[in-house]
């Protein structure tokens, strides 16, 4: 099983089932407050939503087409972030992530997006990383400017988030900037 140790207290792990008791503790603890930028809350009704999504995210690297990777904070499950969609032929991968509320101003994400963008360039070989975040989510958004990625513009109503459109910023980085070297003191 893939794990990925950050740091003393952060790691990364590939999802397994029987993390779906623990993954859907987190989210219906964290319902209100992930609920606010995230669409697929309301459907997360029990364990075996959160059974489901794991299934799919094991069929999504079986298939090379995505990874995701759940963030281990002291031996908890504390988020996730993945490679929502990894697109080969441009060599580009679409980063995505939530934490649970409790974990939030560590800089567990921070590190999370770091090694994900690193990952991306030094073994997958990509060349573009790209985050999207909704223009008012600034915890979100937070993640990418303080890597250094760059603000490429808005895409407007992009998302639609329970009963109102929502705008994204796009955020992206190439091989060539992360080879000068990558903000990862702040």
């Amino acid at each position: 099983m893939f794990t990925y140790q950050i740091d003393s207290d952060v790691c990364l792990k590939c999802p397994a089932l029987k993390d779906a008791e623990e993954l859907f503790r987190l989210t219906d603890q964290s319902r209100r407050y992930l609920r606010e930028w995230l669409p697929w809350v309301d459907g997360t009704a029990g364990a075996g939503d959160s059974a489901k999504f794991i299934q799919s995210c094991l069929a999504d690297y079986a298939e090379n087409k995505g990874m995701t990777a759940f963030l281990i904070f002291k031996g908890k499950i504390a988020g996730s972030i993945s490679y929502n969609r990894i697109d080969w032929a441009n060599k580009t991968a679409h980063i995505g992530y939530w934490l649970g509320e409790k974990f939030q101003g560590r800089g567990i994400m921070t590190k999370a997006a770091a090694a994900f963008t690193a990952f991306a360039f030094q073994d997958l070989q990509l060349n573009r990383v790209e985050i999207r975040a909704a223009t008012g989510n600034v915890k979100s958004r937070a993640i990418p400017e303080r890597l250094g990625f760059t603000n490429e513009g808005t895409i407007r109503q992009a998302e639609w988030l329970y009963d109102h459109f929502v705008d994204h910023v796009v955020y992206g980085m190439l091989a060539s900037e992360w080879k000068t070297g990558m903000k990862m003191d702040n």
